[in-house]
């Protein structure tokens, strides 16, 4: 195993108290019990106003768009049970299962959708709080590889997903786990998502998305969490403590299997986010207006869908629109027209006075300057739109074919710069520090000022994977990139990490659910 990085930033050679600058920064991680810097657990919050691309004439433009498309086209529906719900709310059901709803039906619907709602994991000092100017980062969820630097890509497996969990407990800037890190494929399909249920639950104290494909996978989900959190089936119902997404398949498309988990997550009072997979020039029309109209039509029929089983229950308004590689077919992300895309979902959303989900994907193959970048650009897009929760935000690449554990450190030190940006400045008279400037004569330093020395300590962020050391220094220091850093930091986070305690009668009942539940299941989908 690689040595740890020295995390120790050297500050300006001939900068008084420099020293006494790093030891402090010292004490500080040991206090934390940890060896690597970062943020608190914090509520995150953003201060400021969303940005609006489109504006009023073609938000109305495009919400009309959308109505045309439910009234006219509408959306083919797999399931009966989903079905009949619209049938029942007065939707024209054709034979061949298409579902057209008209205006009405939808603005009944939004009259009675929550904007905003909160989750409750076991941990209570861990409740995340979705709606209005809260911001929550999520933990990848879906892909079927995992890789690293060590170990290259693998299939994903039980014992890497496990790691992922630890180290989204460890780190405060996540704040959810994702639905299934990397798929264990070593476990039988049917079940395994109860062995990632039980990692999720014993191995961190967060909330998490359970897999919706189907009734029995939502529903094992919720189960656990009850018995996780010490609780009933009915009292889960008024304070979730588990959320999922229903991914419609675009074009207008919603499969059983994904009904089916929407109305036992609904039923349950859990919240559901609807979120169109709809990527340009493949699954829409090539052009963004027209992507938005659509994915606008399909992820209000997910939230028309949720009022009609159980009025009230918590819904999220998801996007994941970007645009393919007309040359290859491929899937691209992080993009100007993806980023575009996170602004404009967010406009619909609070139109709608929904709480709003979106990721900051990319497409590179490579802990890369591409991932970076693409990354960021989307992080961008997300919090400009007023996004409420950025899945995907910790360890996504190649597509989201990969959770990757480089990528993962690389993403949290994208979200606490985005957390510390999004911080209010404090801001008062011995801020302003005109006494302090009046201090130094002109020509002179700040180093060893009052001023500065009476607020070194805290002053800026302080990064964990940057290294802000001259070059002879990082030479010294082994000369390693940002790349190879993050290999030394999650390798850290694992040898830091502490199992969160749990009762072992509730451990106990989590695990005698597990192998009850796979017994019944048997070779059977759930």
């Amino acid at each position: 195993m690689r040595a740890p990085l020295p995390l120790d930033c050297a500050g300006p050679a001939d900068a008084d108290g420099g020293d006494r600058m790093r030891e402090t920064r010292r004490g500080r991680r040991e206090k934390a019990g940890t060896t690597i810097p970062q943020l608190p657990w914090e509520t995150v919050r953003n201060p400021y106003r969303p940005l609006d691309i489109l504006s009023p004439e073609q938000m109305d433009e495009l919400h009309a768009t959308s109505i045309r498309i439910l009234k006219e086209l509408g959306i083919k529906v797999m399931g009966a049970n989903a079905r009949a719900l619209f049938a029942a709310a007065g939707a024209r059901v054709d034979d061949d299962g298409v579902v057209r709803i008209d205006e009405s039906i939808v603005e009944a619907a939004l009259a009675t959708v929550p904007k905003a709602f909160t989750l409750t994991p076991r941990n209570p000092d861990r409740r995340v709080h979705l709606g209005g100017d809260h911001l929550v980062f999520g933990l990848v969820a879906g892909p079927p590889n995992v890789h690293d630097a060590l170990r290259g890509r693998r299939s994903g497996n039980l014992s890497d997903y496990r790691d992922f969990i630890r180290l989204a407990h460890y780190f405060n800037a996540i704040h959810l786990i994702g639905n299934q890190v990397t798929a264990p494929q070593e476990l039988p399909a049917n079940n395994r998502h109860l062995d990632t249920y039980l990692a999720n639950l014993t191995l961190s104290d967060l909330s998490f998305h359970c897999t919706a494909i189907g009734r029995g996978r939502a529903m094992d989900g919720i189960r656990m969490m009850a018995i996780a959190r010490g609780i009933g089936i009915e009292e889960i119902a008024r304070d979730p403590g588990v959320i999922t997404i229903i991914s419609v398949n675009s074009p207008r498309l919603l499969d059983d299997a994904m009904g089916d988990g929407l109305i036992a997550m609904a039923e349950h009072g859990q919240p559901v986010t609807i979120t169109p997979f709809t990527l340009m020039g493949a699954m829409t029309p090539v052009s963004l207006p027209a992507a938005m109209a659509q994915q606008n039509a399909e992820a209000l029929f997910g939230v028309v869908l949720a009022q009609l089983v159980r009025p009230g229950a918590p819904v999220m308004y998801g996007a994941f629109t970007s645009n393919v590689d007309m040359r290859s077919g491929a899937p691209a992300f992080g993009t100007p027209e993806n980023t575009k895309a996170n602004v404009i979902a967010g406009q619909l959303a609070r139109r709608y006075g929904l709480p709003y989900r979106t990721s900051n994907a990319n497409a590179s193959n490579a802990v890369d300057l591409q991932a970076a970048y693409e990354t960021a650009m989307a992080t961008w897009g997300a919090v400009m739109g007023g996004a409420n929760l950025i899945y995907h935000a910790a360890g996504w690449l190649e597509g989201g074919l990969t959770a990757s554990f480089e990528k993962l450190i690389l993403d949290v030190e994208i979200l606490q710069n985005m957390i510390e940006f999004l911080r209010p400045v404090k801001w008062d008279a011995e801020e302003l520090g005109f006494d302090a400037i009046r201090e130094v004569p002109a020509g002179g330093h700040f180093f060893g000022a009052a001023h500065t020395m009476a607020r070194y300590e805290r002053a800026f962020y302080q990064p964990m994977l940057s290294d802000w050391r001259g070059y002879e220094n990082w030479q010294i220091a082994g000369a390693k990139d940002a790349s190879a850093r993050a290999t030394d930091l999650w390798q850290q986070a694992l040898k830091d990490y502490e199992e969160p305690r749990m009762d072992p009668a509730i451990r106990e009942e989590l695990e005698a659910y597990v192998a009850r539940r796979k017994e019944e299941i048997g070779d059977d989908e759930p």
